[in-house]
């Protein structure tokens, strides 16, 4: 079933993408969660990311890579700003993040579909 509203799923999930970004390069970004630790954070994050965006294209792949090559630039990038540091075990967060949402997303209903089937 075509999404009536998915323009404002995809915008969505850009803000989702800025959020992570903003986190991930931010000096000094407030804590969320911090009793779920920083590699469940990450997870969670790249799980939300994978599912949300897995919900809105059916070629999954693209979608998986683009997720990965997100998480590995950040960690890039934030081993160049001088007052964040890449780490080899969020890179393995980020990634178990988008391996569980490809699987969610695959076996699961459409959330989004759910949703706008429920507001009609």
């Amino acid at each position: 079933m075509p999404l009536r509203l998915r323009p404002l799923w995809v915008s969505l999930g850009w803000a989702m993408v800025v959020l992570i970004v903003w986190f991930s390069l931010e000096p000094r970004p407030p804590e969320v969660a911090p009793q779920l630790g920083d590699k469940a954070q990450h997870l969670l994050a790249y799980f939300g990311l994978m599912f949300w965006f897995g919900q809105l294209h059916a070629r999954r792949l693209p979608v998986a890579l683009g997720c990965l090559g997100l998480g590995l630039s950040l960690e890039w990038l934030q081993g160049l700003t001088g007052y964040r540091t890449a780490s080899g075990l969020d890179m393995l967060a980020n990634t178990a993040g988008v391996l569980l949402a490809w699987t969610a997303v695959r076996g699961l209903p459409n959330v989004l579909a759910r949703l706008e089937s429920r507001w009609t």
